[in-house]
């Protein structure tokens, strides 16, 4: 007993965090403690990314995307996952498809389909089958069609109670339903 009161105080004498919340800064995880005040006074449109000067978020239309659009997406960006939006035009939120899912489809795709490059890529259902030509690649079975949304005009206050006690990786922020 007087031993471990002796390493409770030397604990204690050292550092206020236990072992493991010092290895969950030290590796850099995201944590939201429970005990920790976030004293915001921002909006979510203050904290999202990307920022006015930042290119546009990497998104996925769907249906006019080829399976080279998807390499190169998965090339150039490294984002955990992409939206899933009507068109280029209209940015109107129809889903979401993690990169891992994406990656694992389309080169499970490569080795037992017929898949082309220039294969088109649909995200969504009862799409009419063109006649002759390339037979699509139909991937609505990855999508997640109802991620966790806000508005860009929500307080950050509830987006933090959201990762907190829903334990999220990610939120999409919206502007009247566009992405």
């Amino acid at each position: 007993m007087a031993s471990l009161m002796a390493a409770k105080w030397v604990g204690d004498a050292l550092s206020k965090q236990g072992i493991y919340d010092a290895h969950v800064e030290l590796n850099g995880y995201p944590f939201l403690d429970n005990k920790e005040e976030f004293p915001h006074t921002t909006i979510a449109r203050d904290a999202m990314r990307p920022k006015r000067n930042e290119p546009p978020t990497a998104v996925i239309t769907q249906d006019s995307m080829t399976v080279d659009d998807i390499d190169n997406l998965l090339k150039t960006t490294s984002h955990n996952g992409f939206p899933v939006v009507v068109s280029r035009e209209s940015q109107y939120l129809v889903g979401f498809v993690t990169r891992k899912d994406l990656s694992l489809a389309i080169s499970n795709a490569k080795r037992t389909l017929e898949v082309y490059e220039n294969t088109k890529v649909l995200f969504v259902p009862n799409h009419i089958s063109p006649t002759g030509g390339l037979e699509p690649l139909k991937l609505r079975r990855i999508v997640d069609l109802a991620p966790i949304t806000i508005t860009d005009h929500t307080p950050m206050e509830t987006v933090i109670d959201m990762f907190r006690k829903l334990g999220l990786r990610q939120v999409l922020v919206t502007h009247n339903g566009y992405d």
